[in-house]
């Protein structure tokens, strides 16, 4: 008789579990010659070697289902403890699955342009309206990297430019006022990753969320990068990021030119970036257009009535600069 000790790295525990132990209880039964406790995410069994081993074995197998759809059920470990294929879920196109084995997939034309973006180049840029779900396929792709072993971390970051409201007096230390304008990314993620795998990852700084100004000076290896917000970056904070990639890394820039916080006088460096890098072999750009709006329907007719404001606007403008020149050639003339 030995003791084996079996540690559960890769899933969440309360998932491999299931409610009530009720997962747990199952594997104790389809293993009765096992004598077993399991605490956390360490299971102790003790039996014969050969027995003890196989059962680390198929408790892997089931961990690794665990891990790939983030659901576990009893007719899985039922299958895989017997030696069948557990019950097929369609993968096709799916980046990953996310909480409670939701599958999240591209959902339009360039959504799936820009899977295929990142498989190919190890820059990409996404540009386009709010609400093409642009941030939260570059974060499924990050994500599903990071749990493929393809990368070592993901690291998020946003320029920390206020949108018409000044935060800097909100109470708190520098993290407190900072999380506002990284809320969006912690959305994101707790939508792919178990909540305490999640806190795993960021206390190991697997997973880092930081503003742009913390990334100067350092060089950013065995990651994905994704720069969020791009558009309100200035040009030196971009060559500053674009020059951050290290070896065996990827970026993911987005951004929405018609959401541009900073002052008139500054220019986007998201637009210098797109302008200067065009045709540069390795790096991919995707533009995503008010037909790939995603969330509400309303939204597009928001987006539509804006665009429609702003010609009407622009025409109007035009036309009172006409009209001063007209009235300039009269009274020279």
């Amino acid at each position: 008789m030995i003791e084996r000790i079996v540690i559960i790295d890769g899933v969440d525990p309360q998932t491999f579990y299931g409610v009530n132990n009720v997962n747990i209880s199952l594997i104790r039964n389809l293993f009765p010659k096992l004598r077993m406790a399991a605490r956390g995410n360490v299971i102790k069994v003790i039996g014969e070697d050969s027995e003890t081993a196989e059962f680390e074995r198929k408790i892997k197998e089931i961990e690794a289902y665990a891990v790939k759809y983030n659901k576990l059920s009893e007719d899985v470990i039922i299958d895989i403890v017997k030696g069948e294929a557990p019950r097929s879920v369609s993968s096709d196109g799916v980046i990953l699955f996310g909480q409670t084995g939701r599958p999240i997939a591209p959902r339009n034309a360039n959504q799936a342009k820009m899977v295929r973006s990142f498989a190919e180049n190890d820059l990409t840029f996404a540009l386009g309206p709010a609400g093409t779900g642009k941030t939260y396929i570059a974060i499924a792709l990050a994500v599903a990297a990071l749990k493929s072993k393809a990368c070592k971390r993901v690291i998020l970051s946003r320029p920390a430019v206020e949108a018409g409201e000044k935060l800097g007096f909100l109470p708190g230390d520098m993290k407190d006022k900072i999380d506002p304008y990284l809320r969006p990314l912690y959305d994101a993620l707790e939508d792919m990753l178990p909540a305490i795998k999640l806190k795993e990852y960021m206390e190991s700084d697997t997973i880092q969320i930081a503003p742009l100004a913390f990334m100067r000076g350092r060089t950013l290896n065995d990651a994905v990068i994704i720069l969020d917000e791009a558009q309100n970056t200035t040009k030196h904070q971009m060559k500053m990021f674009l020059t951050r990639l290290g070896v065996n890394a990827k970026m993911i820039v987005t951004g929405d030119a018609t959401q541009i916080d900073l002052p008139r006088s500054v220019q986007s460096g998201l637009l210098q970036a797109l302008r200067i890098l065009k045709g540069v072999k390795g790096i991919g750009m995707i533009e995503y257009g008010k037909k790939d709006i995603v969330r509400h329907p309303l939204v597009q007719r928001i987006v539509d009535a804006y665009e429609d404001r702003e010609k009407k606007v622009d025409e109007e403008f035009e036309q009172r600069l006409a009209d001063r020149a007209d009235n300039a050639d009269s009274k020279n003339n």
